[in-house]
């Protein structure tokens, strides 16, 4: 059954609610780990979040990526499938956490698909910036002297030394938030 629901989805036009290539790249990675054997056609366009530059709260941040799929089913509603990636951060106990939701939806039905990153503390300086109102790719280019590190490899390779990119970090969310797309007959 899964074989018939995976190749439902020949020759698949994606678009992402965004013109980084980050983003882009990894929605196009994690839909060809899902779907090996289809021919995948990516985009980008830019949409409103609808929420602040610089989501401060996990149900913000989830709001912002599922605004930024819903725009641009809107936007481009011929495709089948929209991808909204938004990138937040959350106070727990003493520290600042960064993390990043991935919601699609998809033209075949009305299922939604959402993923979380992993999450991760950010260093106290960074935290300090992001809470007195910069964005946190703007903290990063200015603690790691840097200039858009937005993107490329963000906080998360910055952190980890680059063992863990941008593209990597994301790629497995959009992994995740394509399972009811893939277990149709559960959800």
């Amino acid at each position: 059954a899964a074989v018939c629901i995976l190749k439902a989805f020949l020759n698949m036009w994606i678009v992402v609610a965004s013109k980084n290539p980050v983003k882009i790249e990894s929605a196009k990675l994690g839909f060809e780990d899902v779907f090996k054997d289809d021919s995948i056609e990516i985009s980008g366009i830019s949409v409103s979040s609808g929420v602040s530059d610089q989501p401060m709260t996990d149900e913000e941040t989830y709001l912002g990526a599922l605004n930024r799929a819903e725009a641009t089913r809107r936007a481009e509603p011929k495709a089948d499938f929209w991808i909204g990636i938004e990138g937040g951060v959350a106070m727990r106990a003493k520290s600042l956490d960064c993390f990043a939701w991935i919601v699609i939806l998809s033209k075949d039905s009305d299922l939604q698909g959402a993923g979380k990153t992993a999450s991760f503390a950010l260093p106290p300086k960074i935290a300090e910036l992001v809470q007195g109102g910069m964005e946190l790719g703007h903290a990063d280019d200015l603690v790691f002297q840097r200039t858009n590190s937005k993107q490329s490899n963000g906080a998360v390779g910055l952190l980890t030394h680059d063992l863990i990119d941008r593209i990597q970090y994301y790629r497995h969310a959009v992994i995740m938030a394509l399972i009811p797309f893939i277990n149709k007959q559960l959800y």
